[in-house]
């Protein structure tokens, strides 16, 4: 999908921007369309002169991401914030003149940490972005936004299928604003997917929540399981973490791996509070000095507002994207993300 508007801080008769967004280009030299976390995304940046010449001071592309906040206060409730997450100057210091057409090509990295937005080509209701940001003359103009659709790395592929072989299900995904403690974060949030038990574990826990934490040795698996209560023990959420090399997608035997993983969740019977122990020895830490599960506002009461995609993704033979809940989880997805570049404002946060 492509945008292309006239830019407003420029007045009636100023240039135009359209940004086109090639496909991904990482290692393998794929280029089917879907970028992954570490991928070179490539594309060119078209400007179209206005009525009169203007100098180009710089053209940016920023990488923005919709995320949910909790709040810590007493009020509680969450909101939803437009937060950049990484930006780039990729041209300027040139003369745009009357009329004329201009191409900036670019080739950026994304952030290791990158979260996905699709699994198999089925959507998982996060939404990202590609913000391009024009200098004129000293006006600046965010006037071109473009959909960034983003596959799982290998591993965390092979990690979700492994789990939709278990027979998980997909509940939600969305993307929490803060930082969890004791690990490498980079970006100021995270990605959560949130699974819903087999028959198996159902008795032991409400949910399975999962995040992912790239970098370029490897990925740091994160589950928090949203343990059942029972006759001499309350409820309470459990934590654990595990790293795998990006290497070992091809080498490990991941149902057994990841279902020793579930067992070492489940079995664990320490109780965990507000101040958690994270996997063996890390606390989660705000970086403003108040602790919770998650920070800034770790929730555990088994909601999401999420995209409403539902079981969008379901467990089965074939892992977690076996089965797609139809046309209407579809549109779903689709008109959140079309209300999110159609009404995104520049109060966001850097």
């Amino acid at each position: 999908m492509v945008f292309k508007r006239l830019l407003g801080a420029m007045g009636v008769g100023g240039p135009s921007v359209d940004t086109v967004l090639d496909g991904g280009r990482g290692e393998d030299g794929g280029g089917d369309g879907a970028v992954r976390p570490g991928d070179v995304l490539s594309g060119q940046v078209r400007l179209e002169g206005g009525g009169s010449a203007v100098e180009v001071e710089y053209i940016a592309l920023e990488l923005i991401a919709r995320v949910e906040t909790e709040h810590a206060d007493e009020a509680g409730g969450e909101s939803e914030r437009t937060v950049t997450f990484e930006r780039f100057v990729v041209g300027g210091g040139f003369r745009l003149g009357e009329g004329e057409r201009r191409a900036v090509p670019f080739r950026l990295t994304l952030p290791w940490e990158t979260p996905a937005t699709e699994l198999h080509g089925q959507p998982l209701g996060i939404v990202l972005g590609v913000r391009t940001e024009l200098a004129v003359a000293g006006a600046r103009d965010r006037g071109d936004l473009d959909p960034l659709t983003v596959a799982p790395l290998p591993v965390q592929e092979a990690v979700l299928e492994a789990f939709g072989q278990l027979g998980f299900g997909f509940r939600s995904a969305d993307l929490e604003y803060g930082h969890i403690g004791g690990t490498g974060q980079r970006l100021p949030f995270y990605q959560e997917i949130e699974l819903t038990p087999p028959p198996a574990y159902a008795h032991a826990v409400n949910e399975i929540e999962l995040t992912f934490l790239a970098s370029p040795a490897g990925v740091e698996v994160i589950l928090e399981a949203d343990k059942r209560g029972g006759l001499l023990f309350p409820g309470h959420d459990a934590l654990t973490r595990f790293t795998v090399a990006h290497q070992d997608v091809a080498v490990r035997d991941w149902s057994a791996e990841v279902d020793g993983w579930v067992r070492r969740l489940v079995e664990h019977r320490e109780a965990y509070g507000s101040h958690a122990a994270y996997g063996h020895d890390a606390p989660y830490a705000d970086p403003y000095g108040t602790h919770y599960a998650h920070t800034p506002g770790g929730h555990h009461d088994g909601h999401r507002s999420g995209a409403g995609i539902g079981t969008a993704v379901a467990a089965g033979a074939a892992g977690l994207a076996a089965g797609v809940a139809g046309s209407l989880v579809a549109a779903e997805v689709a008109d959140e993300i079309g209300d999110f570049f159609e009404g995104d404002d520049e109060g966001d946060e850097d």
